[in-house]
């Protein structure tokens, strides 16, 4: 009975270690970028695409660091009807960019730096995104479900509502 327990425990300690192993990229001991955790996410397909669209890969697979605010394909599926695939349109790639960029803010940005606080950060895209974290944190009206995903150039805040650049 001892010898099952111990074989039992062993089993379960080699699962959660590659549970918390498929963190890293290939096996090689090191963090998956940005686009590569997003990927394998499996809730990010829509914002993957729109970043290859976009020609924005290599930029969010580069040094960084960045700090992402990505929308879930849920986030995505709330926009009007069409919206998605006219942005993935390569005559819109412009106004693609523009969106997605203004999601990205330079620098690492843990959510225990901005915890009780409410602020605006200057975007990638130019403009500032407004950040409330007094009760919860909000990124421009969109709420942030799940923060502080680490990558090996920075950080992953998922938010439910796609936000727009007010321009």
């Amino acid at each position: 009975m001892k010898s099952l327990r111990t074989l039992f425990v062993a089993i379960v300690a080699v699962a959660v270690s590659s549970i918390a192993f498929d963190a890293y990229a290939g096996g090689h001991g090191k963090k998956k970028d940005i686009v590569d955790t997003a990927a394998s996410a499996g809730q990010f397909n829509t914002l993957v695409a729109a970043v290859k669209a976009a020609g924005l890969v290599d930029t969010l697979k580069g040094k960084g660091p960045f700090t992402v605010f990505a929308p879930t394909d849920e986030a995505f599926a709330k926009l009007p009807k069409g919206t998605v695939e006219d942005l993935l349109k390569p005559e819109n790639k412009e106004k693609l960019v523009s969106i997605l960029t203004y999601h990205v803010v330079p620098g690492s940005v843990m959510s225990k730096s901005i915890a009780g606080k409410k602020t605006a950060v200057k975007t990638v895209q130019g403009s500032e995104i407004s950040v409330d974290a007094m009760k919860g944190v909000m990124v421009d009206g969109a709420k942030v479900i799940k923060a502080d995903i680490e990558a090996s150039n920075g950080v992953i805040h998922v938010i439910d509502t796609v936000v727009l650049p007010k321009s």
